[in-house]
């Protein structure tokens, strides 16, 4: 994580979590508005599978994991829990959410797929929530979802298997390009020449 200058003692992950609770009262966390002052790093961690560490402990709570899913910020490529008031940096392996489930609904131009994270978010891809694939070193998909405020959730790889299955071929720029469909918006995933015969 990059340096950034310390104005405060680092609040616990208690105080965050109260702090969390005042402010969303009336509805989900307006994350995008609050700009506090940074008080330096917490030892939180979101590994690659979406679990939360705190000072090396799972947190086995998902009302807990939720409340804190609902104020993290990302900046470039720093992750951050924000509240009015404090903003502490965390550690994200990979994505910070993991979509664990989709829903189909519609078919052709028609057709919508509905993501749900691990944190009961639910979003529907298309040209706002968009899907990409990127390749790990060993050549194999990664494919996130966006799911709120330039947060991705890794999309898991039961539901990754499903999306293929759903899969079309269409020809993007000239290339053909195996992909799917949401939302009016076509998410390329692998180059047709790729697939194995």
């Amino acid at each position: 994580m990059a340096e950034r200058p310390e104005t405060n003692v680092i609040p616990s992950a208690e105080g965050i979590a109260a702090s969390a609770r005042a402010a969303g009262k009336k509805g989900p966390p307006p994350v995008h508005l609050w700009n506090p002052p940074f008080c330096g790093d917490l030892d939180m961690r979101i590994a690659a599978d979406g679990t939360w560490f705190y000072l090396g402990t799972p947190i086995g709570r998902k009302p807990l994991v939720k409340l804190f899913s609902s104020i993290l910020k990302r900046e470039g490529d720093d992750y951050f829990l924000v509240t009015p008031v404090e903003k502490v940096g965390i550690t994200v392996d990979d994505a910070p959410f993991v979509a664990v489930d989709f829903e189909v609904t519609g078919e052709g131009a028609e057709q919508v797929i509905t993501f749900v994270t691990h944190v009961d978010d639910r979003v529907a891809a298309g040209p706002e929530f968009p899907i990409r694939v990127e390749r790990a070193a060993d050549g194999t998909p990664r494919p996130y979802v966006l799911v709120r405020r330039n947060l991705e959730a890794l999309i898991d790889r039961k539901s990754f298997y499903r999306l293929v299955e759903i899969g079309e071929h269409r020809d993007v720029d000239g290339v053909e390009w195996f992909g799917v469909r949401s939302n009016g918006a076509f998410f390329p995933m692998i180059e047709a020449a790729e697939l194995p015969e």
